[in-house]
């Protein structure tokens, strides 16, 4: 049987006097980081197998537009707006499926995807259904909701679009100056935006020139200021 000194047994009475102080507290603590390790290795988990099956669905959307499929495409984007909503998929196929809705006549349809999309969408998605919403309300003359779409400051690369939009949208109110406005702000991101044109490919350059031009016709046909 091991004999200890005096020392030795002092040492040992401490540690078994703070284990027994304090040992249920450590055991918790190592028993809460293992339980958050597998439950972050979990999470990762099961955000992998969730974009994995939603982009599985995705793309029997995808198929469904191909097709012309109107009850495929409201099948599928509901089933990934139900499910995996918090997946980017949900949105791209809400936007997707309302851009078909919209071709196939049932506006109605497209709104309320694009609608979904304004409400839980992230980013640039989110400011794209923005200005596709507002669009279609302008089609509709419902000029003040339309406007409210494109209230505030959107994500980089659509403050152009926006500024356009609301110009579209005021014009057709009558309100001339603050439709130059909106336009002459247009241009100037358009502008501001072009001082990188070296970074962009010939296409994006043609593509952002022709769209100047548009803005400019616009602004051009409300006439000088008075």
């Amino acid at each position: 049987m091991a004999t200890y000194d005096l020392e030795e047994q002092e040492q040992i009475a401490e540690i078994k006097a703070w284990w027994k102080q304090y040992g249920n507290l450590l055991a918790g603590i190592v028993t809460a980081v293992s339980i958050g390790v597998v439950a972050w290795q979990g999470w990762n988990w099961y955000q992998r197998n969730q974009a994995a099956q939603a982009s599985m669905v995705y793309g029997v959307l995808q198929k469904a537009v191909l097709e012309n499929d109107s009850q495929r495409i409201k099948a599928a984007s509901g089933e990934l707006i139900e499910k995996f909503g918090s997946t980017a998929y949900a949105s791209l196929a809400a936007l997707t499926a309302a851009r078909a809705m919209f071709d196939a006549g049932d506006v109605k349809t497209a709104k309320l995807q694009l609608a979904w999309v304004v409400e839980h969408g992230k980013d640039h998605l989110r400011d794209l259904a923005r200005l596709r919403l507002a669009t279609l309300l302008l089609d509709e003359k419902a000029y003040d909701e339309a406007l409210k779409h494109l209230d505030g400051t959107p994500s980089a690369g659509f403050a152009a679009r926006f500024a356009d939009g609301r110009g579209d949208i005021l014009a057709a109110q009558g309100k001339t100056a603050e439709a130059r406005a909106a336009y002459q702000a247009a241009l100037a991101s358009l502008d501001k935006a072009g001082a990188s044109v070296g970074k962009n490919t010939q296409p994006n350059r043609q593509a952002s020139a022709a769209y100047r031009e548009s803005v400019q016709v616009k602004l051009d046909a409300l006439g000088e200021s008075a």
